[in-house]
């Protein structure tokens, strides 16, 4: 289907609306019926017929069936964050006894997932080097019953070989879950190549505006069947309708908003490796990333996430250059309208740090704004 059918007609029936261009908010926690008979169809349906906000609402339903068509899957569901969503995804895949496969340094609340709540009940996890496709298979044990990655990550960008994880898995009887943030669906096609379920922090490139949190799961209909029953209704993650209508409205624009990103970050990046100031630049889709051969296989895009090494002695210095800029915020997050820097000496509180960061690292991302306007900001603090 066409990217432009899917982000303007899918599920948008105008017609039962007052014709209404915007989708409609339903802002209700409750549905009524006119018979007991609909009232018994809905109460034994929730998935499919609107009886209570936690499980299928109008707005989040069309939100659902438009990120489902975007990554050519067969549905998807949303929830309140995107941490949540990755919860709901993993927790359906896994009981006491099982053991997960993940990458290394993945994001700080799948982490956690695994390493703090699910090992209290008994699932094992192995950290691995995915950058090596070897470490996947070596890790492998007889209780293995999901394969979880992050390709790239969000911090320090490796990539793993998606199709070489699939294959293993399928090998194994394992299933998949790749967080897909970075690239979108438009930008990495996961699902097509084999990938079980895709997830996503809508709050980035989807929603687009900062101001929204969401997460979403994309998958076939018997997974998402099975998270709608435990992750989403039982633990009750959900996302409001306002919230579901704040992503809809961000993704009229995405694909134009992706171009323009991607068009500025590579601008930007130009100027980042040609500065005597800047030691190392880590970007999927420069040349001097030593996995670039393998994003061009299985990226379409790479978006304005990047992190650059700055050429300092000490933490003061990169403390320095970040206090200096002004068109970049210090925040977290990505993919909203604005510019943003993290440098890793935000987590150094004493000397006795010891992450697997080096402290003058700094992720950096490129919003809305023009190349030149960004460029000469960070002229200006690295001087």
């Amino acid at each position: 289907m066409d990217i432009s059918k899917i982000l303007n007609e899918l599920e948008e029936d105008h017609e039962h609306y007052f014709g209404a261009v915007a989708p409609p908010l339903v802002q209700s926690s409750n549905f009524a019926f006119s018979s007991v008979e609909d009232f018994r169809k809905a109460v034994y349906n929730e998935q499919k017929i609107s009886l209570y906000t936690r499980g299928k609402n109008p707005t989040t339903h069309i939100l659902c069936k438009k990120l489902a068509a975007l990554a050519g899957a067969e549905d998807a569901l949303v929830f309140g964050s995107g941490s949540a969503a990755v919860s709901a995804a993993v927790i359906s895949l896994v009981a006491a006894g099982d053991h997960i496969i993940c990458q290394q340094h993945p994001y700080k609340w799948s982490e956690k997932l695994l390493t703090k709540i699910l090992a209290k009940f008994g699932v094992e996890f192995t950290f691995v080097d995915g950058t090596d496709f070897k470490n996947f298979e070596a890790a492998v044990k007889p209780n293995t019953k999901l394969i979880y990655i992050e390709s790239p990550n969000s911090f320090t960008f490796e990539l793993q070989d998606i199709k070489a994880v699939v294959a293993l898995a399928k090998k194994i009887n394992a299933k998949t879950i790749i967080d897909n943030s970075y690239c979108t669906s438009l930008g990495q096609r996961c699902i097509e190549m084999g990938i079980d379920l895709e997830v996503h922090s809508l709050t980035k490139y989807y929603a687009g505006h900062s101001d929204v949190v969401a997460g979403g799961v994309i998958g076939s209909k018997e997974l998402i069947a099975k998270i709608f029953t435990t992750g989403l209704q039982n633990i009750g993650g959900i996302i409001s309708p306002h919230d579901s209508w704040l992503v809809l409205r961000g993704m009229r624009t995405l694909p134009v908003r992706m171009k323009q990103v991607a068009e500025t970050t590579e601008k930007v990046i130009e100027f980042l490796v040609a500065h005597p100031r800047v030691e190392k630049v880590i970007y999927p889709f420069h040349e001097s990333h030593p996995q670039y051969e393998l994003a061009k296989k299985q990226m379409l895009w790479s978006g304005g996430l990047f992190s650059f090494i700055l050429k300092a002695e000490k933490v003061e210095e990169v403390e320095a250059f970040a206090n200096k800029l002004r068109a970049f915020k210090l925040a977290v997050s990505w993919g909203g309208y604005e510019s943003l820097i993290y440098p890793a000496c935000v987590a150094i509180q004493s000397e006795s740090y010891k992450g697997y960061l080096p402290f003058n690292i700094i992720r950096t991302y490129c919003g809305l704004e023009s190349a030149e306007y960004l460029i000469a900001d960070l002229k200006q603090a690295l001087e």
